[in-house]
């Protein structure tokens, strides 16, 4: 019997690896559903590829063009995601939630009920909306991994430990392209600087998330919801060869450190064949790597958006979403060439300190609609504040 996939947000990287791998193992795998917001002639290549019948683009405009694209092909599209129902007739074996921001939120909080393993490698969703995701993951008992490279290195060296036993996690950051750029240069990077990540080809919001050390306060956010840990036991180091992903020291005295190459098609794979006995084929082990970890503390006259850290609450709450909303506006500023990168984590700070958002940190969304009504308002006034 084929293995029953859905993939939301297809035709981004994540999608795309996703289905680089499938390609190669395609008698296996039954393809049900797959979606995208603008690139409907990749979605449309990708459902006559893979056999797909039920396709959702949530752009209007995009949609209409689909469909006139698609009128003899004897396809199931639709513009949002309120027909999983018509869709799944029984839940599928996997599905992977790859649609960037908190747009993302939705559609995985809907999908999880129709999936017995749903793979996640939406930030957003686990920082944001973690309490609401796993409500909805026990009440519908499906299996969830997480994608992003450190959390999934995580997942696969925790499992079968009890979390209490582990004393420490390590979550390893690149540095970025500024690790070695002068401080007093800083005012002056440009938006090319920011994008070109040594180690990782990226899209343009996480790169520049990445350049200023953010992404990797998103993470540790990420582990302490998935792995229902406190913050004291995160700690993030400079890795500059982005080898190590993770290292966890438990109380029995063993360090477990765990090494991938540096792609996202080695999370991708073993969340795919997470219950199979399939191979991945990978380079050999870096011995030179090995020999040159140059694991180092964070500097942070040079980050000092891991300042973050010291304001997080400890207990989940909106105060998240109000960092994340207000980031992403500054971010798109940046692009769009409207402030300075260093103008990024000062505009923050003095944003998410402000009373009116301050008071988030003490409560939690009971919906998505919490969170949703939320964004929308941050965004909003950050962009009053910076216009």
């Amino acid at each position: 019997m084929k293995t029953k996939i859905a993939i939301l947000g297809s035709t981004g990287s994540i999608g795309k690896t996703l289905l680089d791998i499938i390609r190669k193992d395609h008698k296996k795998f039954e393809i049900i559903l797959l979606t995208a917001d603008k690139n409907y002639k990749l979605l449309l290549k990708q459902a006559k590829e893979f056999k797909v019948k039920n396709l959702i683009i949530t752009n209007k405009k995009k949609f209409d063009l689909i469909k006139t694209d698609s009128v003899n092909l004897n396809l199931n599209i639709y513009n949002n995601f309120v027909n999983f129902s018509k869709i799944f007739t029984n839940k599928v074996d996997y599905t992977m939630s790859s649609i960037t921001g908190i747009n993302g939120l939705e559609p995985t909080l809907k999908i999880i009920k129709y999936s017995k393993r749903i793979a996640i490698a939406n930030k957003e969703s686990i920082i944001c909306g973690w309490n609401l995701i796993k409500k909805e993951l026990k009440k519908n008992k499906t299996d969830f991994i997480p994608v992003d490279s450190e959390h999934f290195s995580l997942w696969y060296g925790i499992q079968n430990l009890d979390i209490n036993k582990i004393e420490k996690i390590f979550l390893t950051a690149s540095g970025g392209p500024f690790k070695n750029l002068p401080l007093n240069k800083f005012k002056d990077i440009t938006i090319a600087q920011a994008l070109k990540h040594p180690n990782w080809k990226m899209g343009k919001k996480i790169s520049i998330d990445s350049a200023t050390m953010i992404n990797k306060i998103y993470e540790v956010i990420e582990a302490k919801n998935i792995f229902n840990c406190s913050y004291k036991k995160i700690e993030i180091l400079i890795h500059s060869n982005s080898y190590v992903h993770a290292i966890l020291k438990s109380d029995t005295g063993i360090t477990k450190i765990i090494v991938h190459d540096t792609t996202m098609r080695v999370p991708i794979f073993n969340t795919l064949y997470s219950d199979h006995n399939k191979k991945l084929k990978s380079k050999k082990i870096d011995i030179d790597k090995l020999n040159n970890l140059d694991l180092k503390k964070i500097n942070i006259k040079r980050y000092p958006m891991i300042r973050l850290l010291n304001l997080l609450p400890s207990k989940h709450s909106l105060f998240e979403t109000v960092i994340v909303s207000a980031n992403d506006t500054l971010v798109q500023l940046f692009l769009e060439n409207k402030i300075k990168f260093t103008d990024i984590q000062k505009k923050l700070f003095n944003i998410i300190n402000k009373r009116q958002f301050i008071n988030y940190k003490n409560k939690s969304p009971k919906t998505i609609r919490d969170i949703v009504e939320l964004n929308n308002y941050v965004r909003l006034k950050t962009l009053e504040n910076n216009i």
